[in-house]
């Protein structure tokens, strides 16, 4: 592991940073991570818990 930690995006985000800090942790889309969330239904009380405690970048 290369050091990096799970941080909310300051650059890419639509909302809280959420999606786009996940897309930089596992280097793909933040399009593919936001569209995750939308079809998923249960994903969204999971968002809602990751903007809470992801810290900022």
């Amino acid at each position: 592991m290369d050091g990096k930690k799970l941080r909310k995006s300051s650059t890419d985000r639509i909302i809280s940073g959420v999606c786009g800090g996940i897309a930089e942790f596992f280097g793909i889309s933040s399009l593919a991570v936001r569209l995750l969330f939308i079809i998923i239904p249960s994903n969204i009380l999971l968002y809602i818990i990751l903007a809470i405690i992801m810290p900022e970048e």
